[in-house]
């Protein structure tokens, strides 16, 4: 029901040249391109059969496509193109018929399917102009330039290369009441190596069975990319790089994501909701990045100036690097931060779980955000503290955990190493304070793993080292671990608890400061001399730990070992304890809680001190 015409057409037998002016197609369904042409002159035509022809050169001028989009929302795209140039040049002689329904993926897939019935060495339009139209009122409209567009090696679906040499553009973030325009400008954008194929049937309305990834892109790549928004507000981000970036079809489902809010406009119900946000998560699933990077980014703020040197993502680990940013107290910067085995399906997945309207969120749907990443990781950090002229310096805080049993890891590692100023309005830390200690180092390590065949379970290492006090170290042990007992639910995580044993028990203490300091606060509080509070502190072990070796003869070893500790500084104390048969650790919590005198006789005690 459209109408389609043309001027004048004239062919030169000699150099069996085709030229057509003036061509104008009006589609009967404003939603379908109306497309004007000035003119088209194709050199060295030849019709090989009935279906196609190929020309050495097509050159068409004064190019205008008009597109009004109707699919849940009214837009207006208007495309004009003052030349195209193309050379080898070969496809049919009639293009496929139009899809009807007006919906923006039918029209995609239109495209691509032309794009697989033609070949070309090269296609270029030096200037490309598109104004869009979202209607008054509506933000998201603005006008578009892309300058020095070039394609190299169509064939059938594949592209070999795209460029640009840049996009610019305008557009309207009017919101009610606050007018506003945001500009940009896009150097060097490339695509390399184009394959049509998965996204044509990613896009196929009856859906895919493929699932399979398949590469769409071997890279994509730009050299600068600059954002004005608000009055003080720039964003520059040089040299961006994507690789490998693949599509699986029976998940890749765009059709059904831009069909997921009703079209009336109308609030999802929470089914409506749920069944979006699982789409979206399969959406995830179905796009796959083999590794991107981006170059130095700058935020310029009235607030101030920030800066990142790279984004990296590889793997599925997302990595910050070399971040400078203004806060209120002053400048942070942070040499590094990684997320190990980022999962965005996952993510995605766990904070829909969260939404249960009027409860809050269980343990169990918590604890599943260990599902979404493997670890983190921060090196290279200083930053102010709190608001004085201090810094906080953070070497490493590594946080790494797996072997999950439903939502619970049974294996974890800490690592944390920061030097941090003591704080005057803390009370615990004015003692520190007052001994002129005005900085704690901390060295941290803790280390957990269950081992489901033998059901040990080792805490092991764990040290955590405050470099101008101690350095503390640990290692404990349980036996006859279940794998029930790794669970979000109190009751059945204590019901079986009552199988777990105890096992060894070793802990050291290395005095670094430690005994001077806790000398130093008794002397003060008693007002005596330093060494007499020493003596005193030694006494007071000595006469409580005769209530415990009076249960425990193996204790006394212990208690002489702790008095002399205190005696002399600069010592390493260590304490082994060693169950005397099966020790169930309920069993031995209830002692604790009671008779700790009790609870300490169940074990075999080994004590000793040394320089």
């Amino acid at each position: 029901g459209g109408k389609a015409s043309h001027g004048k057409v004239a062919f030169e037998l000699a150099t069996r040249t085709l030229t057509i002016e003036n061509i104008n197609v009006e589609p009967a369904q404003p939603e379908l391109a109306n497309v004007k042409i000035a003119k088209v002159t194709a050199v060295g035509v030849r019709q090989p059969n009935e279906a196609h022809f190929s020309a050495d050169s097509i050159d068409v001028s004064g190019v205008e496509v008009a597109f009004t989009y109707t699919d849940r929302a009214k837009l207006k795209a208007n495309y004009k193109i003052p030349q195209i140039i193309a050379h080898e040049f070969s496809g049919p002689t009639r293009a496929a018929s139009a899809p009807l329904s007006g919906s923006i993926v039918d029209m995609y897939r239109f495209m691509l399917a032309q794009y697989a019935t033609v070949s070309a060495s090269s296609i270029m339009a030096p200037t490309i102009a598109v104004n869009v139209d979202a209607g008054t009122g509506n933000a998201g409209g603005g006008d578009f330039v892309y300058s020095g567009l070039a394609v190299q090696n169509v064939n059938r679906g594949k592209i070999e290369t795209a460029k640009t040499d840049r996009i610019t553009y305008s557009l309207d973030v009017t919101q009610p009441g606050k007018p506003g325009k945001m500009t940009g400008e896009l150097s060097g954008l490339a695509a390399y190596d184009f394959d049509a194929s998965a996204v044509t049937a990613a896009l196929d309305p009856q859906g895919s069975s493929d699932d399979s990834f398949h590469r769409i892109y071997r890279r994509i790549s730009a050299n600068s990319y600059v954002v004005t928004m608000a009055p003080g507000v720039r964003v520059k981000i040089d040299d961006v790089a994507i690789d490998d970036i693949a599509i699986r079809p029976s998940k890749f489902r765009m059709a059904e994501i831009m069909a997921l809010m009703p079209a009336d406009g109308s609030i999802p119900t929470p089914a409506q909701s749920r069944d979006m946000i699982e789409k979206v998560a399969d959406f995830f699933e179905g796009f796959q990045i083999g590794k991107a990077e981006i170059g130095k980014q700058t935020v310029e703020t009235p607030q101030g100036t920030g800066k990142l040197n790279a984004f990296k993502y590889e793997q599925n680990r997302i990595a910050l690097e070399g971040l400078d940013m203004p806060t209120p107290q002053g400048q942070l910067r942070m040499e590094r931060f990684a997320l190990k085995s980022f999962s965005a399906a996952n993510l995605i997945r766990w904070a829909a779980s969260l939404r249960t309207p009027g409860q809050p969120p269980s343990p169990d749907q918590m604890l599943g955000l260990f599902r979404v990443l493997e670890g983190a990781e921060i090196k290279g950090v200083v930053s102010p503290f709190k608001n004085t002229r201090q810094l906080i310096t953070i070497d490493t805080i590594s946080l790494n955990w797996g072997q999950l049993v439903g939502s619970i890891p049974s294996k974890a590692n800490l690592v944390v190493k920061m030097v941090t100023p003591t704080d005057p309005s803390n009370p615990a830390q004015r003692p520190l304070i007052m001994a002129g200690v005005d900085k704690l180092a901390i060295d941290l390590d803790l280390g957990a793993a269950w081992t489901e065949s033998s059901g040990a379970f080792a805490l092991a290492p764990a040290t955590i080292d405050l470099g101008n006090l101690a350095k503390a170290q640990a290692r404990f042990a349980l036996a006859n671990v279940p794998r029930g007992v790794f669970t979000a639910d109190p009751v059945q995580a204590m019901g079986q608890a009552a199988q777990i044993e105890t096992g060894a028990i070793e802990l050291s203490l290395r005095d670094s400061g430690v005994v001077d300091l806790v000398v130093a606060q008794f002397s003060r509080m008693q007002n005596v001399s330093r060494d007499a509070a020493r003596s005193a502190i030694a006494e007071m072990i000595r006469a409580q730990g005769e209530k415990v070796t009076a249960a425990n003869l193996d204790a006394k070893a212990a208690v002489d070992a702790l008095a002399g500790f205190v005696e002399t500084s600069g010592q390493t104390l260590t304490i082994k304890l060693t169950p005397l048969g099966k020790l169930p650790v309920v069993q031995l919590i209830d002692a604790l809680n009671s008779e700790p005198i009790v609870a300490l006789a169940q074990f075999r005690i080994e004590a000793s001190t040394g320089l």
